[in-house]
């Protein structure tokens, strides 16, 4: 095999053994409360939680209805976790379809928070988490109309 060249020759008997099923997303969190606030006002919400004493963490586990069996877990250090970077951007971002973008955005930031790219083109929109988490919000289905005052929002920051 060359390099950077990949086989896709799998056996049945070896497919079945093999098999991979998405778990989870694992976030790290400074501020395990404002950090459910947020993904709350997202529709997620939480469908179990892990404490360690003897680790000292938390897991919390989100989920949107229907999608509980990929949740996003946020782990709390206890003792904090000043080693988070301040630009969590390296990490990529978290995605999520809603069913209005321009209703959904419109919520976040009457709840305070900042539309990082606003959904002018009626399809995506960019958010942060209070940790610095990209979070891409997509519309369902196909774009919505371009629409006032998404159509004409600048950029806030890096998303």
């Amino acid at each position: 095999m060359r390099k950077g060249r990949y086989r896709h020759v799998v056996s049945n008997e070896l497919e079945s053994k093999m098999r991979v099923k998405y778990l989870h997303t694992m976030v790290r969190v400074r501020d395990l409360e404002k950090s459910m606030a947020f993904y709350t006002l997202l529709g997620l919400r939480e469908i179990r939680r892990h404490e360690s004493e003897g680790g000292r963490f938390t897991l919390v586990y989100l989920a949107a209805e229907g999608d509980e069996d990929c949740p996003l877990e946020l782990t709390y250090n206890w003792d904090g976790d000043e080693g988070l970077p301040s630009d969590s951007r390296h990490f990529g971002h978290l995605a999520y379809s809603v069913g209005n973008i321009y209703e959904m955005c419109q919520h976040l930031m009457d709840n305070g928070v900042t539309i990082n790219r606003p959904p002018r083109d009626g399809r995506m929109a960019f958010i942060r988490s209070p940790d610095n988490i990209s979070v891409e919000l997509l519309q369902e289905g196909g774009s919505l109309d371009p629409a006032e005052p998404w159509a004409s929002m600048k950029s806030a920051g890096i998303w």
